[in-house]
């Protein structure tokens, strides 16, 4: 999309550098990387850029002084593209540009419609990119729903952004975890029967191991009381957390998210795979023998101290598997391996960098995305949880209380490493208040205008049917002007990892729509015969009814408009919903076109 504003002021400079260095103006050896960016201020211009500062060093000249070179070449060679070009201390360029050329940002999204936003940023790189990958231990809590959600919008914003994405889901079947279920289960089962022996000092609590030993007493009965206690209790592990795994694939697909692979940690240890990482690492010195242990040699990679894999007793411990999991991913073929995990992992990142590292590639193959927790309020106070106790608030139980779409947008509102605060109250309002709401109602709101216009006989315009100057009034320029940064949204949203970017990007343009829509009519006012006909519409008020009132119902506009304005205010608004309509998609959360 090398047409949309800001890029084509990229290419301007770019090219304007080029014809300086070959007529010797300025001595450039190389081109630095040219960020063109919205300047803090509006009144400074369209856009900004530090090109001047970033050559300073190079061109051994100040940086007010070629940006004043540049400013001048810029206005001379492409007076299509800038009205004015200024020069601020010290050394940033201002870019001002001829309100033309905002007409090629809604001309690209009409042209490009569900496709608008997206890039070739990523060159086709392959991204792993595993989330979730909850033990099947346990029902999936709210906090696994954040990470869901992240990794579901991550994923999206990526492939847009022109990066081949896989989805992966690692299970954590094998090791304590999975033995501690067994004997959790099994506990409750003897309970339930009238055999307790009392209960594993860290074993799983909540009701849900009642519920699994309820289950397995209906398909067995009491068959497992004449088994040795070890087997009785892999059975009951194996059980439970088959019937756990089902129930997280349940609950993920009700949110919407999935995942092209699944796998399992089984397969390493009965694949071999954990001994020939270990092989390996040994083969590079990498894996040395202490007092009996193995222990992998991190702090050769950065991390604090190495770290043991394999105990005195031969068993594994956790950074074995996941060693050799990191080292099977390698294998696969992928350019970056993206793992995002809960906060409480922060400490497992070097280590993990480490053996990457120690297999031969970059530390930067591999990116962690942390996730902080989430508190959940109601009534204005928090929900207490104990994960320890079994008491915990369970991502089901939300899903039920306020839908997919509100729990989804309510997770990606804030940076994935900042703790968030979600107001289950909140997220059930249907008022201004409730930013999912806010931005579904800007798509459905516009959703409806379009059919009363048709409703009426009007046309649906294309922007080359409207006449220009009815397009660039000072609001409806501002609109234009919100829309062409989306594109930047999203791709700095993958590159950056961070889709909430997304979120705050749709508020601030469904609160941009929402406010021209209450000032400005589109449609002219019917007749009093036509006004009582007229039956559909979207709410005129600043506040959201319950009942949307009809468009025509806006008596308070004393607005006079002509046939011009009509088809420019509804070309315009078309290209507001696409862009409304591709960002929630890209998060996941639906468009609706009536609420």
């Amino acid at each position: 999309m090398s047409g949309l504003p800001q890029s084509q002021v990229a290419e301007a400079v770019s090219f304007t550098l080029n014809r300086l260095s070959q007529s010797g103006v300025l001595a450039l050896s190389s081109q630095p990387g040219i960020v063109i960016e919205s300047p803090k201020r509006p009144e400074w211009g369209d856009f900004s850029s530090n090109v001047a500062m970033l050559l300073a060093s190079q061109v051994r000249q100040a940086p007010m002084k070629i940006g004043e070179v540049l400013a001048g070449e810029l206005q001379r060679e492409w007076p299509h593209l800038f009205s004015r070009v200024d020069v601020a201390s010290p050394g940033f360029l201002n870019f001002t540009l001829n309100p033309l050329c905002w007409i090629q940002v809604l001309q690209s999204i009409q042209e490009f419609g569900l496709l608008f936003g997206t890039s070739r940023v990523g060159k086709g790189q392959r991204i792993l990119l595993e989330f979730v990958s909850a033990n099947p231990t346990g029902p999936l809590h709210v906090g696994h729903g954040r990470g869901a959600a992240l990794g579901q919008a991550l994923a999206n914003v990526l492939q847009a952004s022109g990066f081949s994405v896989e989805r992966e889901y690692y299970i954590n079947d094998a090791g304590r975890q999975l033995l501690l279920l067994g004997q959790s289960v099994l506990a409750r089962y003897r309970e339930k029967l009238g055999k307790g022996t009392g209960f594993p000092e860290d074993g799983y609590h909540g009701d849900y191991i009642k519920e699994i030993a309820d289950a397995l007493i209906r398909t067995r009965q009491s068959a497992l009381l004449d088994l040795p206690a070890e087997e009785a209790e892999r059975m009951c592990a194996m059980e439970a957390s088959a019937l756990l795994l089902d129930r997280i694939r349940q609950d993920l697909s009700r949110f919407g998210i999935g995942f092209e692979i699944w796998f399992s940690e089984t397969q390493l240890h009965e694949s071999g795979k954990i001994q020939q990482a270990f092989d390996l690492l040994r083969q590079k010195h990498l894996l040395e023998q202490r007092d009996g242990a193995w222990w992998f040699c991190s702090s050769r990679f950065g991390d604090e101290k190495d770290r043991v894999a394999q105990k005195q007793d031969g068993s594994y411990t956790y950074l074995a598997a996941d060693i050799a999991y990191h080292r099977e991913k390698l294998g696969r073929g992928y350019d970056t391996l993206i793992n995002v995990w809960g906060a409480d992992h922060h400490g497992y990142i070097p280590r993990m960098e480490a053996a990457v590292q120690a297999f031969g590639f970059p530390k930067e193959t591999l990116k962690v995305v942390l996730v902080q927790m989430v508190s959940l309020l109601r009534g204005g106070q928090k929900v207490e949880m104990s994960k320890r106790a079994g008491e915990f608030v369970t991502l089901r139980e939300v899903l039920d209380e306020v839908g997919p779409d509100a729990a989804k947008f309510f997770f990606l509102m804030r940076r994935a490493d900042t703790h968030l605060d979600f107001d289950l109250d909140l997220a059930k309002q249907q008022s201004a208040d409730n930013p999912v709401y806010y931005v579904q109602y800007a798509h459905a709101r516009l959703a409806s205008l379009f059919r009363v216009a048709q409703d009426r006989g009007y046309h649906l315009p294309r922007i080359e049917e409207v006449k220009t100057d009815f397009l660039l009034q000072e609001e409806e320029l501002g609109l234009i002007k919100r829309l062409a940064h989306y594109p930047t949204v999203v791709e700095g949203s993958a590159v950056a990892l961070e889709p909430h970017r997304l979120t705050f990007y749709l508020q601030e343009l469904a609160a941009q729509l929402h406010a021209y829509y209450n000032r400005h009519r589109v449609l002219p006012p019917l007749s009093v015969t036509e006004r009582s006909e007229s039956t559909e519409g979207v709410s005129e008020s600043s506040e959201f009814p319950e009942e949307p009132e009809s468009e025509e119902s806006r008596e308070h506009s004393s607005e006079k408009i002509s046939s011009d304005v009509t088809s420019a205010r509804l070309a315009i608004l078309r290209q507001v919903q696409t862009v409304i309509r591709n960002g929630l998609t890209l998060l996941g959360v639906s468009a609706p076109e009536k609420m």
